[in-house]
């Protein structure tokens, strides 16, 4: 066997993900957006807050998707991505007053510059190393963030407050409901701008070398740059989302943000489809509501009943939320026969 097969072989494949499939068709996706819109206006706050919750991490698992399912790394350190971003919206709103809708870009830009900083060192490694890596990023950014150090910006251990936002202009609804379509306006920008660029030249850059890393180079790909670019605006879309997650909850500490919620991530880009944009909210609803459901069954038990769900899960739709959506599709078009 020569070298190059041997590197061939080292990295796990990602299944490839055709271009017209990364999406739903026109008529789901009216159909998707208008409940969104509309469901909220028959709900309770919590309800709407769950809602909110929902389309946060929806967020978090795009980034991850745009990642692993678009340029083929894996990460296990969303999380402090995840972190960074909502620590830089709740510092700037509470020790500098910045409006909160201001604070979400800047954490986005700082994220994207940490994440692509991270993505230089990582381009030595690929498949389980470098998710071990990610991994250890993970582990020690609670840590980092009780360090004495930064404890006059980040409140140390006992975290920090954040001031939920009134809804502007004299509008006549709830903070919670203000902060939903304000949520939803931000995740359809970002999703329409990641269909967008996994559509576009440098989303095939990705692709390439998510399916061959060396067939991509031989084919003029600048591997290293793009490796880290997927990193970066991976890491930028979380930011944003960790900013929208400390608006949302009023409050960010260390240990909001540990190893936990970075398997949460990669579970739930895993149930959704990975490469598969839209199954992003169907594993942002299961990181969320299943392990609920495991808890009303059991409450001695929940973990071992949130296991059993998820290996039920992957056994029976391997390839997640997408696998669902193509069965879906094909019944359709035999009813239309």
């Amino acid at each position: 066997m020569s070298a190059a097969e041997e590197v061939i072989t080292k990295a796990p494949a990602v299944e490839a993900v055709p271009k017209r499939g990364m999406t739903l068709g026109l008529g789901a996706s009216l159909v998707m957006l208008a409940a969104l819109i509309i469901g909220p206006l028959f709900l309770k706050n919590f309800i709407i807050f769950q809602m909110t919750m929902l389309l946060i991490y929806g967020l978090a698992v795009l980034a991850l998707n745009i990642l692993t399912g678009g340029s083929g790394q894996f990460s296990l350190g969303q999380s402090a991505f995840y972190a960074v971003g909502a620590y830089t919206s709740a510092i700037l709103m509470e020790h500098a007053g910045v409006n909160y809708a201001l604070t979400l870009p800047v954490a986005g830009l700082i994220c994207f510059g940490f994440g692509f900083a991270f993505g230089q060192p990582a381009l030595r490694l690929s498949g389980i190393y470098l998710a071990l890596a990610t991994f250890a990023l993970a582990v020690a950014m609670p840590q980092l963030l009780k360090l004495g150090f930064f404890e006059h910006w980040t409140g140390g251990v006992q975290g920090l407050v954040v001031t939920k936002p009134d809804p502007p202009f004299g509008l006549t609804m709830s903070q919670d409901m203000w902060l939903y379509y304000f949520t939803l306006a931000i995740s359809l920008g970002i999703y329409i701008a990641s269909v967008n660029l996994l559509r576009s030249r440098s989303g095939r850059a990705f692709m390439a070398i998510r399916d061959n890393e060396i067939a991509a180079s031989a084919m003029g790909v600048d591997v290293a740059l793009y490796k880290t670019l997927a990193f970066g605006v991976s890491a930028g879309v979380t930011g944003v989302a960790g900013g929208l997650g400390a608006i949302a909850v009023q409050f960010v500490a260390p240990d909001s943000y540990t190893v936990t919620l970075a398997i949460s991530l990669f579970v739930g880009m895993v149930i959704g489809g990975v490469g598969w944009l839209p199954g992003s909210i169907v594993g942002s609803a299961f990181i969320i509501f299943v392990p609920n459901i495991a808890e009303h069954i059991s409450k001695g038990l929940s973990g071992a009943v949130f296991g059993v769900l998820l290996f039920l899960a992957i056994f029976l739709v391997p390839h997640g939320a997408r696998q669902v959506a193509i069965v879906a599709e094909q019944l359709v078009r035999k009813l239309k026969k």
